[in-house]
């Protein structure tokens, strides 16, 4: 499973759907990446894949400072799982790899 290459993830939160663009790459055998939306760029911290379960966490400042951790499922060029900002409830993720 390689999941390399440019995402539009869909998070579903409860102020509304907020859409990402996640760049993913290997570079000399660690996954790197970084997260574009809300007028921001972050990068991805401890980006890991096991198997086909790809997890990481971010820190974000809009639409407020949280620190956002993710676990989702790559199944070809889809991905589903699950966001978790604090105390804030689980949100759902869907997204698609770009061609």
């Amino acid at each position: 499973m390689n999941p390399a290459g440019t995402w539009d993830l869909s998070i579903a939160t409860p102020i509304g759907k907020i859409t990402v663009v996640l760049d993913l790459r290997e570079e000399a055998g660690a996954w790197r990446g970084s997260a574009h939306g809300a007028g921001e760029e972050v990068p991805l911290r401890d980006l890991a894949l096991h198997g086909n379960r790809l997890t990481w966490r971010q820190s974000i400042t809009k639409p407020m400072r949280l620190n956002v951790a993710f676990d989702v499922v790559v199944d070809g060029d889809t991905m589903t799982g699950t966001s978790k900002a604090g105390r804030l409830p689980r949100t759902d993720v869907a997204g698609q790899r770009r061609a």
